[in-house]
């Protein structure tokens, strides 16, 4: 048993030192490749920082030779500089030199100048004492003071000038003429032609027809009651007289009239005539006119091709139906005006709608009721710009009679397409009385001129002739007067289309034989 232990005390002694004499073994073979390693290490390290330190110096070098390259060029560049500068040194005292040899010239000059005026001055004084005696030698042979032959100089010059003006405008107005008047009447004769319209003359009043003579009885009433009735719903002048089978309806507003005729025609066919009776039916075709003047409106726009109309302006255009202007039935003229403005603007090159739009809107302020004391134009022009109509068509419609000025293209065209419409043999009719009261001022305004023996106006006002004096009315003159006399109708008559002005001189010898 001691044995076994002492057996197995040895082994395990044994074992341990194997496993010392192993470990010591390893560390040492560890610590001689460790040491190997390092010097290799240093060694690598050593040609590394050598290679560094060569490349260190060559880029040293490299730096250097492009250091001092740069610093030669600049040298360089600085010589060159100096080089100039003493370049420039030296012409600037060569000006400097230059300056002051000018300084000495000048001066030399300054005082022979200061001489001469000296001697001019004392010469001037002389003319001026000669002048003077020559003007009170003139003014004793002439009669007239200086002052005075000026201003008859200036007179004389002034009427010669104003002669040549009138003769040099007169030129230029009919270079003008010759140049403008060929395509203006081109556009004007082909809109015209291409809008063509009848025209027809309304008057103030209107005839319902009746089969026979007892039914006026019966629209009479019992002392006259279904008369006053009828005029009192309608507003109109209901005038029964002894014209066979024919009864008048009178009144300046055809809205009225249409209603009475229509009413009329109703009661008629019906049979029953009483106060109540008319009452109804008044009211009935009231309603009816009213759509119906929608319904023009609408139809108007369409057939013009126009869109986007307020309402309210498209029931204006369809009263338009029932107005007349001068006789003339205002939405046809204002059809007409539409479709000529529309051609118009097409030749020009401008906006065709926008045209149309405002020549059927220009006369809407003669369509209201209740129109203020305002000019139509103005009017009309409020509305549209109250329902949001654009500018260009606002300002067409308050200018197409000047009461504002004009600030598009589209105004004129508009001015000028009412002038057109209105202007046709026709188209229009004035009030007797007005017509002749026109005519006569149109005399007396050409009248009142000095020289004018005579004045004519013909062709119903569209030409006025003046007749004047040989003896006091050169030539010239009548130039100067013809010019005046259309300008001062353009600017203080109302005339529809143009006055054309004719100034007659002429010179009669007469003698007899005896």
């Amino acid at each position: 048993m001691n044995e076994l232990i002492i057996i197995t005390g040895a082994s395990l002694l044994g074992i341990g030192l194997g496993v010392l004499v192993t470990f010591l073994y390893i560390k040492k073979a560890n610590e001689q490749k460790a040491n190997s390693i390092v010097k290799d290490a240093e060694a690598e390290a050593e040609v590394i920082k050598k290679d560094k330190i060569l490349q260190a110096k060559e880029k040293f070098l490299q730096l250097k030779a492009e250091h001092e390259k740069v610093i030669t060029e600049k040298n360089q560049v600085v010589l060159m500089s100096e080089n100039r500068i003493k370049q420039k040194e030296q012409s600037l005292s060569q000006k400097q030199e230059q300056v002051q040899r000018k300084d000495a010239e000048l001066d030399t000059l300054r005082q022979n100048l200061t001489h001469q005026l000296e001697l001019v001055n004392n010469k001037q004084l002389e003319v001026d004492k000669f002048h003077r005696r020559q003007v009170e030698q003139l003014e004793t042979l002439s009669g007239l003071k200086a002052e005075e032959a000026k201003a008859q100089l200036i007179e004389s010059l002034k009427a010669e000038a104003k002669t040549d003006a009138m003769s040099h405008i007169k030129d230029i107005v009919e270079e003008a003429k010759i140049s403008a008047n060929k395509e203006a009447k081109k556009v004007v004769i082909q809109t015209i032609q291409r809008v063509a319209t009848e025209h027809a003359i309304e008057n103030s009043v209107s005839v319902f027809n009746i089969e026979n003579d007892e039914i006026k009885g019966r629209i009479i009433g019992r002392e006259g009651r279904n008369i006053r009735a009828l005029e009192a719903a309608t507003g109109i002048e209901i005038i029964v007289d002894d014209t066979p089978e024919a009864i008048i309806l009178s009144g300046f507003d055809p809205v009225r009239r249409e209603i009475a005729r229509l009413s009329l025609h109703q009661l008629v066919t019906d049979g029953r005539i009483h106060p109540a009776r008319i009452e109804e039916v008044v009211e009935k075709v009231k309603k009816q006119i009213e759509e119906e003047i929608i319904e023009i409106g609408k139809r108007t726009a369409i057939d013009l091709g126009i869109h986007g109309l307020h309402p309210e302006l498209i029931r204006m255009v369809g009263r338009m139906k029932y107005r007349s202007s001068y006789g003339q039935n205002l939405l046809q003229h204002s059809r007409e005006v539409a479709n000529l403005c529309a051609t118009m603007a097409a030749e020009l090159g401008l906006n065709v709608k926008v045209a149309k739009r405002a020549g059927l809107l220009h006369d809407i302020g003669k369509v209201p009721d209740d129109s203020p004391e305002v000019p139509h134009a103005i009017l009309g022009m409020q509305l549209a710009e109250k329902y949001k109509e654009k500018p260009e068509v606002c300002n067409a419609i308050g200018a197409h009679h000047d009461e504002i000025e004009m600030t598009s293209l589209i105004s004129p065209i508009v001015q000028v397409c009412d002038a057109i419409s209105g202007a046709r043999p026709g188209a229009r009719r004035e009030v007797v009385e007005q017509y002749i009261k026109r005519l006569k001022d149109l005399e007396a305004l050409a009248l009142s001129y000095p020289g004018v023996d005579k004045t004519y106006a013909i062709q119903a006002g569209r030409e006025l002739r003046v007749l004047v004096s040989s003896d006091k009315v050169t030539d010239k003159d009548a130039e100067t007067l013809s010019f005046d006399i259309s300008q001062r109708i353009q600017t203080e008559m109302t005339y529809p289309g143009q006055v054309k002005v004719t100034v007659i001189r002429e010179t009669r010898a007469v003698n007899f034989a005896k």
